[in-house]
């Protein structure tokens, strides 16, 4: 077991390493993004499916309440959160449409919307993302693998060099957590 645990903290090491190299000045990009949408007087929207869904509920939770800084609440919606809208429009429309639906009520021009997706092929945060574009909003996508499909749909794809879910999982979380860090310093220093 001991042998299976190192050979696990070498594979996250690994990628995250991968992820200094790749996609710091994409991550740089995402917060200067983030810290115009709120300058600006727009909204962060953040969708995903099951762990995603959580990393989505996670970076709303450190935007509205706060990271590590005594500071006002930013407006953050996690689109993953309400059983009723999620069963209501899942019932209606589909469970494809769930967040294009949110998207469609919640997103105005301006907004930063975030597609989470560890394989880049989520039907319904890529559809919520094409619309969210018309609409006139940024889009973000945190993504894995090769991208997927919804790496297209993107103003900004960062695509984490993984193939195994939960290593891409890993670093959403810390890409997420350097985004608040630095969100909170540029906005709150």
């Amino acid at each position: 077991m001991i042998k299976d645990i190192s050979a696990q903290l070498a594979a996250h090491r690994e990628v995250i390493s991968k992820v200094e190299l790749e996609l710091s000045s994409l991550i740089a990009e995402m917060v200067t993004m983030l810290v115009d949408t709120f300058n600006r007087g727009g909204k962060l929207l953040v969708m995903g499916n099951g762990g995603s869904a959580a990393d989505a509920q996670h970076f709303v939770a450190e935007i509205v309440g706060r990271f590590k800084m005594e500071r006002r609440g930013l407006p953050a919606i996690a689109l993953s959160t309400d059983t009723s809208i999620l069963t209501a429009i899942g019932n209606d429309y589909g469970f494809d449409r769930v967040f294009h639906r949110q998207v469609e009520a919640l997103a105005a021009p301006g907004d930063l919307i975030v597609g989470i997706s560890t394989s880049g092929n989520s039907p319904n945060v890529q559809l919520a993302l094409e619309l969210a574009r018309e609409k006139g909003c940024q889009t973000v996508g945190l993504l894995g693998k090769d991208g997927g499909s919804i790496k297209d749909v993107c103003s900004l794809a960062l695509i984490v060099p993984a193939t195994d879910t939960p290593r891409v999982q890993e670093s959403h979380i810390t890409i997420i957590h350097i985004v608040c860090d630095l969100l909170e310093r540029a906005m709150f220093a």
